[in-house]
Order: structure tokens, then C-alpha cells, then sequence
């Protein structure tokens, strides 16, 4: 689209040579001064390094397209549908649909804070509709699949010749949590709450400064305990809960599932979706569940379409 197509706007932006960082934003404000400010907020609450880098990079084609001076104010709904038309159909470069739904995702999230703000006195992206990438849901395990699970892991845990309570702990643990296969190994001994019975508790935790934000406190049943007692008693671990690889855990969840008879396997991927699924189904509200799972704003618009999808089927 050439520069002589771009949408004008009725509401004028700021004078020349005016310092529009230096203002507060409002609706005469321009695109630049209102992406620039917005990428200033995303620093100070902690989005994702990665979620600001792809805000900013969705954003700087509405720039391009719109212009950096049209002033914020005069930026309506037909103006973002024909951006979003052009994404997808007047560039000569279209989007698939995974980076359609972000971009979308990002426009929401970016006026809904103009709003909130009281920068502007509507959204104009509150009524695009957002069309969630069209992909496979991700595979799970069913209430008789985690039983038949849960026995394989008991008969490891009493094999005469070589009891394993590793089995046992790490696959309820993925169950009950949904944390990610890094998190998972970085646990230490020292990152479980067990002071009270009822109500023990595993933190997250990540040395990384720039993640401290996906640091979180989830509930473990109260049975879990008694599992990480006979596991740290047979395998007396130093620092790291699971001193080994990742694919050593692999194999510990793909043992489970041959003594199960489960020929589908068993994954990190697959206890992450389930947890989450069985948590949404149970009424977790939305936003504890995004922060349970540890995702941010924008991996949660994929990932809620999803759990609404496998939801809707019986476990």
C-alpha cells in the first residue's frame, strides 16, 4: 500500500517540533508518542521480554500503515478492520493465521490500555473479532487414562527388585502443577512449602532476573508430601529435585505409559494440558489459571480457545 493510500484522520495531532514524550498522552496524541509510551508500561509491569518485542513489532506496521503522526483520537474500528484487511490480503505477503490472531491480539490489548488510561474515551478495538489460529488441540489424558497411569506409577513404586518412587512424584507433580519441563528442572528440595499438611506448596523459580515475573506459588495435594519423602529418601538429590537431563525425565513419563498400556505416551506437553484443563473445568477463574500456568497475556489468547474446545468434550 503506497503512502498516498494511508487513512486520513479528522483529529489533529500534536504541533511541529513539540516533545510529545514530554506531555501526557491524549487523544490529539500521535501513534508514535502513544506506541512509545505504551512500550514504557509493558516495561514497568513486566510483560514477557518476548510479548514486548512482538507488541512493538505488530505495532510498528499499524504505524507504517496508518502513519507515526495520525493522532490516536481519530483512529476508528473501520480504520483497524482495513488494517487488518491489509495484513492479510494487500501486503502481497499474507499472514498465517497464528500471526493474524497475535497482531489482532495486540491491537486489543494496546487500546484496551488507551482506554483504561483514559486516553481515549472509547476502544476502537473492542469490536474486531478475533479469529483464534486454526490448529490441532493438543492431546490429553482422560480421567481413565490418569487411573491407569496412577497404578503403573503404584507397581514401579513396589517392583520387588528395583521399587522407583521417581514415577510416582514426578508425573503427579506435573499433574497437579502444569509447570513446563525447564521449571521443572530447576526445582530444588528447598523449593517446597510443606509447614502446612493440608495445604503444602511448590514455588517456581527462575535465576534469570528478566523472568522473576513467571515466578509463582502452586497448590500441591496433600498427598504429594509422602511421595517427595520416599523419592528424597531413595535418591537424596543435593541441589536440583531431578539431578538429570530432560530426557531422562522423558523416559521416566514414557515408562509410566508402557506399564499403563497407554500407546498414545505420555509427555510434559500432555500433564500441562490436562492440569489445565481439569483446573478450568473445576471454575478456576481464567486469570489464576493464565498465572498458574505461568503464560502471558498474549500466549493466553491461544491457549483459552483451546481448554473452551477440550472442554466441551468429556474427560
Amino acid at each position: 500500500m503506497s503512502d498516498e493510500q494511508l487513512p486520513l484522520f479528522p483529529a489533529a495531532a500534536e504541533e511541529p517540533g513539540e516533545a510529545a514524550e514530554s506531555r501526557p498522552l491524549s487523544a490529539r496524541s500521535s501513534l508514535r508518542s502513544a506506541v512509545r509510551a505504551f512500550a514504557e508500561h509493558m516495561q514497568r509491569v513486566d510483560f514477557a521480554e518476548n510479548t514486548i518485542k512482538s507488541f512493538l513489532g505488530d505495532l510498528s506496521f499499524l504505524e507504517r500503515y496508518l502513519g507515526h503522526e495520525a493522532a490516536i483520537g481519530g483512529i476508528a474500528t473501520a480504520d483497524l478492520h482495513a488494517f487488518m484487511e491489509y495484513l492479510q490480503h494487500g501486503r502481497g505477503v499474507p499472514c498465517t493465521s497464528k500471526t493474524y490472531a497475535r497482531r489482532m491480539t495486540t491491537l486489543k490489548v494496546f487500546f484496551a490500555w488507551l482506554e483504561s488510561t483514559n486516553v481515549l474515551p472509547h476502544d476502537p478495538a473492542a469490536e474486531l473479532v478475533h479469529r483464534p489460529a486454526a490448529s490441532p488441540l493438543p492431546a490429553i489424558l482422560y480421567d481413565e487414562q490418569i487411573e491407569r497411569a496412577q497404578e503403573a506409577c503404584r507397581t514401579l513404586l513396589s517392583d520387588d527388585k528395583n521399587p522407583d518412587p521417581r514415577p510416582q512424584l514426578l508425573f503427579n507433580l506435573l499433574l497437579q502443577t502444569g509447570m513446563k519441563k525447564g521449571e521443572c528442572l530447576a526445582l530444588q528440595p528447598g523449593h517446597f512449602d510443606l509447614s502446612d499438611p493440608a495445604a503444602p506448596a511448590v514455588y517456581i523459580r527462575y535465576k534469570d532476573p528478566k523472568r522473576h515475573h513467571k515466578e509463582r506459588k502452586l497448590a500441591l495435594e496433600p498427598a504429594l508430601p509422602a511421595m517427595l519423602r520416599r523419592y528424597l529418601a531413595a535418591y537424596t538429590p543435593r541441589d536440583a529435585l531431578f539431578p538429570c537431563t530432560g530426557r531422562n525425565l522423558e523416559y521416566v513419563l514414557r515408562r509410566v505409559a508402557q506399564v499403563a498400556g497407554l500407546a498414545g505416551g505420555i509427555s510434559f506437553e500432555m500433564l500441562r494440558w490436562t492440569c489445565a484443563l481439569r483446573d478450568f473445568r473445576s471454575g478456576m477463574e481464567p486469570e489464576q489459571l493464565r498465572r498458574k500456568l505461568g503464560l502471558s497475556q498474549m500466549a493466553w489468547e491461544d491457549t483459552l480457545p483451546k481448554l473452551q474446545a477440550l472442554a466441551a468434550n468429556p474427560l
